[in-house]
């Protein structure tokens, strides 16, 4: 679940909600040999669900304008650095994660578990032509993907934490809450990544608007406050 998520976090989350779906529906198991086909549906199912809910644009854009790519005699790659990316596991799954999650599930269960074609077909209710060809327009994604990704720390060489792994700490970060190890690795990050300053400087402006609508007619009493926090009865 790792690799077809972005984070552990949500993988977490989401096998938390598809073991709670999967406990609701035992009834529904008639094979007990059927059990991994089974609950990959229920997870199949939770994920898209979860993606839906973060809005997440399963891109069929993207697909095709990779493929319109594939398609010109012009367009390659150096494969010396995708196959040397490729023997990193992390830097698969970097890859990997850029993939929108209909294709992103396809190459995970097709190449790293071993799934057939047909197999991943009759879980995900696809025909078997359409499971293909998003096996098909994925490992394209996924080699253009890891292509792009080696342009990417050219660019960002020397700068401390992968942009995902400073944006997740953004947050805490704006509320002074972090250690000062990671606080101090941040502010490095952000000197120094291309990408990531324009969306700190929004959340900056969002958070310091968003304080701007405070009603200060609208002030909780001091002891009405204290019992919210401790989850007491007003």
């Amino acid at each position: 679940m790792r690799a077809i998520t972005r984070d552990t976090a949500t993988a977490d989350d989401i096998v938390q909600e598809t073991l709670a779906r999967a406990l609701e529906k035992a009834e529904s198991l008639q094979d007990a040999g059927a059990l991994r086909s089974w609950l990959f549906r229920i997870a199949h199912n939770t994920t898209i669900d979860y993606y839906r809910r973060q809005r997440e644009d399963p891109s069929e854009d993207i697909a095709v304008e990779v493929e319109q790519r594939w398609h010109d005699d012009d367009y390659t790659v150096d494969a010396d650095i995708v196959v040397a990316r490729a023997e990193t596991t992390e830097e698969v799954r970097d890859a990997l994660v850029r993939l929108p999650y209909a294709y992103r599930s396809v190459v995970v269960l097709h190449d790293a578990q071993g799934w057939t074609a047909r197999e991943i077909a009759e879980v995900m209710d696809l025909g078997l032509p359409a499971t293909k060809q998003r096996l098909r327009r994925g490992r394209m994604m996924m080699v253009s993907a890891m292509a792009q990704g080696h342009e990417r720390r050219v660019a960002t060489s020397g700068v401390p934490l992968r942009c995902w792994d400073a944006r997740q700490h953004v947050s805490a970060y704006l509320d002074g809450e972090l250690p000062a190890g990671t606080a101090a690795a941040v502010e490095r990050h952000l000197a120094g990544c291309p990408t990531c300053p324009p969306l700190y400087a929004s959340l900056v402006s969002v958070r310091d608007a968003m304080g701007g609508m405070r009603d200060p007619d609208a002030v909780v009493p001091d002891p009405v406050a204290a019992k919210i926090r401790d989850g007491k009865q007003v």
